[in-house]
């Protein structure tokens, strides 16, 4: 991390009370950017709140669908670098839910990437968009120049983000640059309903892990901690290379994991020899994704800090810490 990059740099996030935002809002603060957080519910539990990083920030109430209300926090605030990361991104609420999930995250996208454009201090913008843009293919793993073939409502939100963001790029030469992760873990995930999080609540309760689906999908499983490094590296390089403008780049620790897998490696590393219950009810989900990082090494110098595993004690320790002081 450059840290004299981000010294005062004026820093706007959206999604800061996400999983990945939390991380980000930590990192960036840590570095010395005078970070602006953009909130639209009070999630007291979250771990931006929880762990005071919001007192260390400004926060600007509002929804990021909202233009005038971006538009004025770009403009009042001075803000030269922008990481949209808000969404709707839980896969089963998109199903049950379909049009909150596509205004939230499609027009959200522009939304930002508009109030961008009219702000000429704005000098880089990360977009987060994710594997799931890809949709299901063939040809594994994917690589940025496969096609985004989004087929269910998630997916097509992604999918549809990821264009406007190269849209904005390609016809008005707006410095974005677009990141394609996996499957987020971390501490500070409250969506209990996620594999991860949900499997090591049960386990520290003594209790069986639920699996939704059949447990044989293959998921890109990537640290939160390591995503939001991924996010600014991606802002320093594309701030000293303009030829980044408008390109995507996976974010991957490139290894195939099934859910079993990934609940097997949760129940040795918690010491709990509890199986888990299968109940193979997951709908509208792809089966096969894992992401190639090649481009990211080779053209940013980039590399997770952990291995999955480091991730995932790092994680447990996280929620051992968090049942510990009775949340």
């Amino acid at each position: 991390m450059i840290e004299h990059f981000w010294r005062d740099r004026p820093v706007f996030i959206t999604g800061a009370t996400g999983l990945v935002g939390a991380w980000l809002v930590r990192r960036l603060t840590e570095a010395g950017a005078d970070v602006v957080a953009l909130v639209r519910d009070w999630v007291p539990r979250s771990e931006v709140v929880r762990a005071g990083l919001l007192d260390r920030v400004t926060v600007v109430r509002g929804d990021v669908r909202d233009q005038e209300v971006v538009g004025r926090a770009l403009a009042e605030h001075e803000i030269r670098t922008v990481f949209h990361l808000a969404a709707q991104t839980i896969v089963g609420i998109a199903n049950r839910d379909p049009s909150g999930t596509l205004d939230a995250n499609i027009r959200g996208t522009w939304t930002v990437l508009e109030a961008c454009r009219r702000n000429p201090l704005v000098g880089q913008i990360v977009v987060a968009s994710s594997d799931k843009a890809y949709g299901d293919q063939l040809k594994l793993p994917y690589t940025e120049d496969a096609p985004l073939l989004g087929m269910h409502p998630y997916d097509v939100s992604k999918s549809c983000a990821d264009m406007i963001s190269t849209a904005y790029a390609h016809t008005y030469k707006l410095p974005v640059c677009i990141t394609r992760c996996g499957n987020f873990f971390g501490g500070g995930d409250l969506n209990w309903n996620r594999i991860v999080p949900g499997t090591i609540r049960a386990l520290l309760r003594g209790e069986r892990p639920v699996i939704r689906s059949d447990g044989l999908s293959v998921r890109d499983y990537f640290y939160a901690e390591d995503g939001a490094a991924a996010y600014t590296t991606l802002a320093e390089r594309l701030a000293a290379d303009p030829g980044l403008v408008g390109q995507a780049f996976n974010f991957s620790n490139e290894t195939q994991v099934t859910v079993l897998d990934v609940v097997d490696r949760i129940r040795r590393l918690v010491g709990s020899d509890l199986s888990p219950e299968v109940r193979n009810e997951a709908t509208n989900e792809i089966r096969h994704q894992y992401l190639s990082a090649a481009k990211a090494r080779e053209v940013l110098g980039w590399s997770p800090m952990f291995d999955q595993d480091e991730g995932l004690r790092r994680t447990i320790d996280w929620y051992r810490e968090y049942f510990r002081n009775g949340q």
